[in-house]
Formats: structure tokens, C-alpha cells, sequence
């Protein structure tokens, strides 16, 4: 196992870096930076930008209008688009149903949703947790009924994330109640702005409208647009998480934050207790050893060799890391980080002016922490939570 980056691959990432800082609109950088929020203008214009230069569906085969990177360079690609404080590319549609389409779909499928997805003209959203659904998702109910050429779908979806901005939905649905649950389900691909689908917000414990329920009442999808086979769809939707959880793990991201962490402590003056020291090089070898793992992977991709399916292990560990780093965030940031104030999250915003200057010593680093914290205490329920990714490694892995 070689984790050692060759001279081509070191300067395949200095034009990545070169092209990302120069490209990177500075309003974008500075909010990822300092974690405040970002709106749709925000995502969706990185997302353009990408799109032009072909790199939006980085990770894309060049069969289907992707660079054609190898696993490597789609790691340094992600590693310097989230050291120049670049937003986390919006998953759901090249991540996630782009190479279901690309797997499963026909060749009409492929030119006709492809291209929407790369220049990141098209918002795509999750349909996949429901009500009691969630980590057990073969128990879905949200039905597809047959009808000539079209299907009409009937039910609930949730905790769709920033599905308010989707203009197409990828769902699973239940086409079939007979033999196990996992043999009745269909992958469909759903206009948004259909007659029938419904979104209503989720507000969540930070006081953000990230995540939402799609209701469906009588929505009419030609049939056309179902991917594959009918009742096969859970083929489909196991070859979609095994990249929404690798995607979790986000250790590109982890290392930023990182580097926040130490920027806060430092300005909070803990940089010389040594006890906090300790918890922030904990945290930092945490970090090294996601990276590490990341990389064994990648390198048994370049030699060829079959990596053991650790995918559950990089979303275990990297979820769990991610809310470690902003628990010591936190910590540093001690009282000042205390009050929740929702309008923190903004561009501009002057912590020091808050009260009528009533809240002394309110530093913009510490204000927008707690609501940074209570947003990431969803990271080890999603995408399958923890508990149940540990059955699965063992059952997998260990054996």
C-alpha cells in the first residue's frame, strides 16, 4: 500500500488549486469559511461554475461528459475545493442519482437528465426516508400504481434535504406488497413541479429550513421514467448509498474545520492550556486516521486490488468526528457561544453590536457556533444511522 501522492498526481492538485482559487467567487469563500449560511444563490452558482468547466460531475466517467479523473485525483479535487472554503457540492444529483442513471437507465435517460445535472442547471432532491422509514428504508409505504403508461403515486417522503429547491426528485416506491419488502421496490424519477407533490418545511433545532416532507397526492410520472426494472429498485438504491456514505465521511471538509477549531481556540486564548491542546491533537489524529483509511482505499482503486467495503466505516467514523470538532468549538467559544441567535448565520452580521452591545466580548467566530453544533447532531442519524452501520460492518467485514 503506497499513500504517497506521485509527481503527476502532485501537479494535477496545484492545478486544481490554482483553478479553484481563482475561480472561487469570494462572497461564497468567505460565508463557507466562517460557517455562515448559504442560499441557493450561493450553492447553485459554484455549481455553475463547475458545470462549465466540466467538473461539476467530477467524479463522471468521460463516457458521459465527466473528466474521467481517477479515484486519487477525485480526492484532491474534493481535498482543495474544501481547503479554498468552496461549499460542499450539493450530492443528490452527480453524486448521488447520477450514477444510478448512469448504471441503470437507458440511453434516452442519459441524454435526457445527464447534461441538467453537470452544468448544475437542475436541482435534484432525495425521496427516500419516510415516516418510520428511515434506517429500516425496505419498509417504505409511499406507493407507485401502474396505470397504462404512467404511474400514479400516492404518499410521504421526509426529511428531504433542501428538497423546497428541487426541481426533480429520485424516489424509492412500493410497486409491489408481495414476498420480502426489499423485491416491491421501484426507483422513479419525479418532476417536482408536478400537480399533487406538495412540500412543506422542517424546521430544524438551529432554527434552519434544511430538510422538508414531500407529500404526493394522485402525481401522474410517465412510466418512462422509472430506472431499471420494476421492483428491482433496491438494487438500485444500494448502489446509490454505498456513495452517499463514503460522501459523508467528508474528511476534506473535517481538515477545514480543523483548522477553524485551532483559529478559535487561538483567538480565545486555550492554545496555551495544555488539556485543550490535547483534545484538539486527538481531534487532529482522528482526522489523519479518517484520511489514512480514505486512502487505503484509493489505493487499492489505483493498484487494482478490492478494497473491503468500508463505507459504513468511513460514514461511522467521519459523522462522529464532525460532531466531536464542533462540540470543541464550543468549548472554546464558552459562554459567548452560547446564545442561539438565528440572524448570526447571516453575511454582515455584527456580533459585537448585539444587545445594543449589551453582550461584550460577543466575537462573530463565537456566536454562530451553537447553531453550527445543533445542525450536526443529525450527522450520525443519516444516510443509515451509526447503530445500524456497526450490524453491517460486522456483518461484512468482520464477519
Amino acid at each position: 500500500m503506497d499513500l504517497n501522492f506521485t509527481a503527476a498526481e502532485l501537479a494535477f492538485r496545484a492545478e486544481v488549486r490554482d483553478w479553484v482559487r481563482a475561480n472561487l467567487p469570494a462572497d461564497i469563500a468567505h460565508k463557507v469559511r466562517h460557517a455562515l449560511r448559504l442560499n441557493k444563490d450561493d450553492l447553485q452558482r459554484w455549481a455553475k461554475i463547475l458545470g462549465a468547466k466540466g467538473w461539476h460531475g467530477w467524479a463522471w466517467p468521460k463516457q458521459f461528459g465527466g473528466p474521467g479523473w481517477n479515484a486519487v485525483q477525485r480526492h484532491l479535487f474534493e481535498e482543495e475545493c474544501a481547503l479554498a472554503c468552496a461549499p460542499r457540492i450539493v450530492p443528490f444529483g452527480p453524486v448521488m442519482v447520477a450514477p444510478v442513471i448512469m448504471a441503470f437507465g437507458t440511453p434516452k435517460q442519459q441524454q435526457r437528465f445527464l447534461p441538467g445535472i453537470m452544468s448544475g442547471e437542475v436541482w435534484w432532491s432525495q425521496g427516500y426516508s419516510e415516516p418510520g422509514s428511515g434506517s429500516d428504508l425496505a419498509s417504505l409505504k409511499c406507493r407507485a400504481e401502474r396505470r397504462g403508461d404512467k404511474y400514479i403515486v400516492n404518499g410521504q417522503k421526509t426529511w428531504t434535504t433542501l428538497g423546497q429547491y428541487g426541481d426533480w426528485i429520485f424516489c424509492l416506491v412500493r410497486t409491489s406488497s408481495e414476498g420480502k419488502p426489499q423485491t416491491g421496490i421501484s426507483f422513479l424519477l419525479i418532476d417536482m413541479k408536478s400537480p399533487g407533490v406538495s412540500v412543506k418545511p422542517i424546521i430544524m433545532l438551529d432554527g434552519e429550513h434544511e430538510v422538508n416532507e414531500v407529500w404526493f397526492d394522485n402525481v401522474e410520472v410517465p412510466a418512462e421514467n422509472l430506472i431499471g426494472e420494476e421492483n428491482k429498485g433496491w438494487t438500485y438504491a444500494k448502489h446509490l448509498l454505498s456513495h452517499e456514505r463514503t460522501n459523508i465521511a467528508d474528511v476534506n471538509r473535517a481538515k477545514r474545520e480543523l483548522e477553524r477549531l485551532k483559529r478559535i481556540a487561538k483567538a480565545e486564548g486555550l492554545m496555551d492550556d495544555p488539556r485543550f491542546r490535547d483534545q484538539i491533537a486527538l481531534c487532529e489524529i482522528d482526522v489523519v486516521a479518517l484520511e489514512m483509511m480514505v486512502l487505503r482505499v484509493l489505493s487499492g482503486e489505483r493498484t487494482g486490488k478490492q478494497p473491503l467495503d468500508v463505507a459504513g466505516l468511513l460514514k461511522i467514523r467521519g459523522s462522529e468526528l464532525q460532531q466531536r470538532y464542533t462540540e470543541l468549538m464550543m468549548l472554546a467559544g464558552g459562554p459567548l457561544a452560547l446564545p442561539h441567535v438565528h440572524e448570526a448565520m447571516e453575511a454582515g452580521w455584527q456580533g459585537d453590536q448585539w444587545l445594543g452591545g449589551a453582550w461584550i466580548g460577543g466575537a462573530s467566530h463565537a456566536i454562530p457556533l451553537t447553531g453550527t453544533y445543533l445542525n450536526v447532531r443529525k450527522t450520525t442519524i443519516y444516510g443509515g444511522s451509526n447503530e445500524v452501520q456497526r450490524n453491517i460492518v460486522a456483518q461484512t467485514v468482520l464477519g
